[in-house]
């Protein structure tokens, strides 16, 4: 259950460690809000979350990344041309990273690297990135990983997983990018059979705390246009105001626009996050907009995420259970109710 254990008083000089071998990610607290930030000292590290407001999609999927630099000087012999911009794939580690959102990485890897499609940057991140994950001994009420999945230990995903049993942390190494990690660094003692018998207390007691569930097993089997006709997207829609946080707390959205920036001739083409539930979205260049309303727009991300995704990849649902967009939705949708709506239609 355990390979080694350490003293939670030794974690600061174990990050330490790492940090002379890696860059360093890890749970910041920050103007009453705890996201993934580089650390310089481990004394920065705030473990005291439950969830991250922000999930760590951004270190794999920037928020706003630029990509290439151009050039629209007509006497430049590199006029027009696109030039790739330099990027720090140098060895990193995620320290501190839930079940839920390690999960969510496998589920993007469907999109950003595929057999046909490969995206160079998020697999040179991916490959380049050391999951440290940190179990979840206080599941949030909305959180319902473990229908959807994964689990507040799961390994899925993870090199290296944390499991807060007290004074100390039992650590299961996953992945042999996981003890090459190690490998580099000193490390607690071996696991003891009081260990295991502390992180099975642990882990029963956050399975027990799990009340939330959604049910997901006859989406697959649903009518897709029956689903598309539904009378109840009218009321799925009625209060949303597009604001679009849902998807930007949602580890597994995966949407994004490219622009190009211009200044006095010289040019940046930037990747941006972008969302399906903005108007311009869908907004064609001859200006038709093939979902001009609300409902369209609304209807698209739960489609997308509990019928086409489940349809296209057979690997379940686009979605970990985090409870992310319950909890910041300004009107108070809730993804475990349409999971309801979908799955039960016409039963």
């Amino acid at each position: 259950m355990a390979d080694k254990i350490i003293k939670k008083a030794d974690l600061p000089a174990l990050l330490s460690r790492l940090l002379d071998h890696y860059r360093v990610y890890a749970p910041v607290r920050h103007q009453g809000m705890t996201n993934f930030q580089e650390i310089s000292a481990a004394d920065q590290v705030d473990l005291s979350h439950v969830n991250t407001t922000l999930s760590p999609k951004s270190l794999m999927l920037p928020q706003s990344e630029s990509m290439f630099e151009f050039t629209l000087d007509r006497t430049s012999d590199q006029v027009g041309v696109l030039r790739e911009i330099e990027k720090d794939f140098s060895p990193r580690i995620i320290f501190g990273i839930r079940p839920c959102d390690a999960k969510s990485f496998q589920l993007l890897d469907l999109n950003f690297d595929t057999p046909t499609y490969r995206d160079p940057w998020w697999v040179k991140r991916r490959q380049s990135t050391t999951l440290i994950g940190l179990g979840c001994n206080d599941p949030c009420s909305t959180c319902f990983c473990t229908s959807v999945g994964s689990g507040p230990f799961s390994t899925d995903g993870l090199d290296i997983l944390f499991i807060d049993a007290g004074d100390e942390f039992a650590i299961q190494t996953v992945t042999e990018k996981g003890e090459q990690t190690f490998s580099k660094v000193e490390i607690g003692a071996e696991g003891s059979n009081a260990t295991t018998d502390a992180v099975l207390s642990v882990q029963e007691r956050a399975l027990k705390l799990m009340k939330s569930a959604v049910h997901s097993k006859n989406l697959k089997d649903q009518d897709e246009k029956a689903l598309f006709e539904a009378d109840f997207w009218d009321e799925v829609q009625f209060g949303c105001i597009n604001c679009g946080v849902c998807t930007f707390v949602c580890p597994t959205c995966w949407c994004f626009d490219i622009q190009d920036e211009v200044h006095k001739g010289n040019g940046i083409r930037l990747r941006n996050w972008d969302a399906c539930m903005f108007p311009l979205f869908t907004l064609h260049g001859s200006g038709h907009n093939p979902r001009a309303q609300k409902l369209q727009r609304v209807r698209q991300r739960f489609m997308h995420k509990l019928k086409y995704f489940v349809d296209k990849y057979d690997v379940g649902v686009a979605c970990v259970g985090c409870g992310r967009c319950v909890q910041q939705c300004p009107v108070n949708i809730d993804i475990r109710h349409v999971f309801r709506l979908m799955n039960d239609l016409g039963a």
